[in-house]
C-alpha cells in the first residue's frame, strides 16, 4: 500500500494535489481514530461511572491524535515529494561548487520538483557548454599568441641583419646605392609584416580566422624576397641555403604574407635539423605553386612523419627550450586556407623534405 501510494504521489500528482490527497487521507485516518477514542471514552464512563478524569483524557487523546496526524502527514509529504529531489539538487550544487560539470541530474516525476530539476539540468548543460567554449577560446588564443611570437622572429631577424649590414658598410661606402635601396625595400616589407601581425593579434581569435588577401606578384620578385629571408635564417645557424626554380617569370595571384610565413617556417624547420645546407625548390604548374624545402639532416622519424604537423609537437629537437613545435602546424593551416596542402616526407637520399602547395592564378 505504501509503495503504491508513494508511486502515485511521485509520478502522477503535483505538489498541491499530493498535499490535498495526504490531507484527505490523514483527515479520514484521524477521524477514524477520534471516533474510536470517543467509543473508548464512552466505555470508560459506563464502566467507572461519571469521573473527572475521563473527559480530560479524551481531550488529550484527541489533541494527540490530531498532532500525530499533522506530523505524520508532513513527514510523508517530505519523504514522498521533497526528500529525493532536494538531495539531487544539493549534490548537483556541490558538484558545481567543485567545478565539476560532467554529471547528469534527472528526476522521473511530473510535479513541480521534476520541472525544477529539468530546468536545473538545462542550466548545468548550458553552463558546461559555455565553460568548454570559454576554455577552448582561451587555449586557441594562447596558441595563436604563441604562433605570432614564433613568426615574429624571422622579420625581426631580417631587420636586425640588414640594419647591422647598413651600419657596418654604409659609413665606409662599401655598399652601392642600388644595394642600399634594395635593403631598405626589404626592411620596409618586413616592417609592414610586423604591422600586420600587430593588427591581427588584436582582432583574430583563432589561427583559422587569418584572412587571405590575394595580390599580383611576379615570380622573380617573390622568389628573391623568399630567398633573402631564407639566407638570413640559414646564416643564424651557419647553414648554406640553395634554391632553384622550374618556371619562367610570370605573374601569380597569392597572399605574399601567408606565402612568406609558410616558407619561413619551413626553412626554419629545415635549418634546425640540417647538417650543412638547406635546399629550396620552386615549381609553378597547372594553377598550383609548390615550394619544397629539403635538408641534409637525419630526416623525419616514423613518429614525426605522422605528428610533425600537429601543434606543439617538438620531437627530439635540441633547442626544445625555444622551439615550440608550431612551425609546420602554421604551414598546414595556411596551406589549407590557400586551398592547398602540406606534405612531410624523407628525401630519396636522406634528410627531411617538406612541400607546401597552394592554388594560384598564373598570368604569363
Amino acid at each position: 500500500m505504501a509503495k503504491l501510494m508513494n508511486r502515485l504521489l511521485l509520478k502522477r500528482f503535483t505538489l498541491l494535489q499530493s498535499f490535498i490527497l495526504l490531507c484527505v487521507v490523514m483527515l479520514i485516518a484521524v477521524l477514524v481514530v477520534i471516533t474510536m477514542e470517543f467509543a473508548w471514552a464512552e466505555n470508560l464512563r459506563l464502566r467507572f461511572g461519571e469521573t473527572d478524569w475521563v473527559l480530560p483524557s479524551l481531550v488529550a487523546a484527541v489533541l494527540l491524535t490530531v498532532a500525530t496526524g499533522i506530523v505524520t502527514m508532513a513527514v510523508l509529504f517530505y519523504r514522498w515529494k521533497l526528500k529525493r529531489p532536494l538531495e539531487l539538487l544539493k549534490r548537483a550544487s556541490e558538484n558545481i561548487s567543485a567545478n565539476d560539470l560532467s554529471f547528469r541530474i534527472s528526476y522521473d516525476s511530473r510535479d513541480e520538483m521534476g520541472e525544477l530539476i529539468a530546468v536545473f539540468e538545462n542550466m548545468r548543460s548550458q553552463l558546461e557548454k559555455n565553460v568548454k567554449t570559454l576554455w577552448r577560446s582561451v587555449e586557441e588564443r594562447k596558441q595563436l599568441n604563441a604562433i605570432f611570437a614564433h613568426d615574429l622572429r624571422t622579420p625581426l631577424s631580417v631587420l636586425k641583419g640588414n640594419a647591422e649590414l647598413l651600419a657596418t658598410y654604409l659609413p665606409e661606402k662599401k655598399l652601392s646605392e642600388e644595394k642600399v635601396l634594395d635593403l631598405i625595400h626589404t626592411m620596409n616589407l618586413h616592417i609592414l609584416r610586423l604591422e600586420s601581425y600587430a593588427e591581427a593579434m588584436n582582432s583574430i581569435q583563432r589561427l583559422e580566422d587569418v584572412p587571405v588577401h590575394h595580390q599580383s606578384m611576379d615570380t622573380i620578385s617573390l622568389m628573391a624576397l623568399l630567398n633573402d629571408s631564407a639566407e638570413q635564417i640559414a646564416r643564424q645557424f651557419g647553414i648554406r641555403f640553395i634554391s632553384s626554380m622550374e618556371y619562367d617569370n610570370a605573374v601569380i595571384h597569392v597572399d605574399p604574407h601567408i606565402v612568406m610565413q609558410i616558407f619561413e617556417n619551413m626553412v626554419a624547420n629545415g635549418v634546425r635539423y640540417a647538417a650543412s645546407q638547406v635546399y629550396a625548390h620552386y615549381d609553378i604548374q597547372q594553377g598550383t605553386m609548390k615550394i619544397t624545402i629539403s635538408d641534409d639532416g637525419p630526416g623525419f622519424s616514423d613518429e614525426a612523419l605522422y605528428k610533425a604537423v600537429l601543434p606543439f609537437y617538438r620531437g627530439e629537437v635540441w633547442d626544445a627550450s625555444e622551439h615550440r613545435g608550431l612551425g609546420l602546424y602554421v604551414c598546414k593551416v595556411f596551406c589549407e586556407k590557400h586551398e592547398g596542402i602540406l606534405q612531410v616526407a624523407n628525401g630519396p637520399y636522406g634528410g627531411g623534405s617538406v612541400t607546401a602547395s597552394f592554388r594560384t592564378q598564373v598570368d604569363k
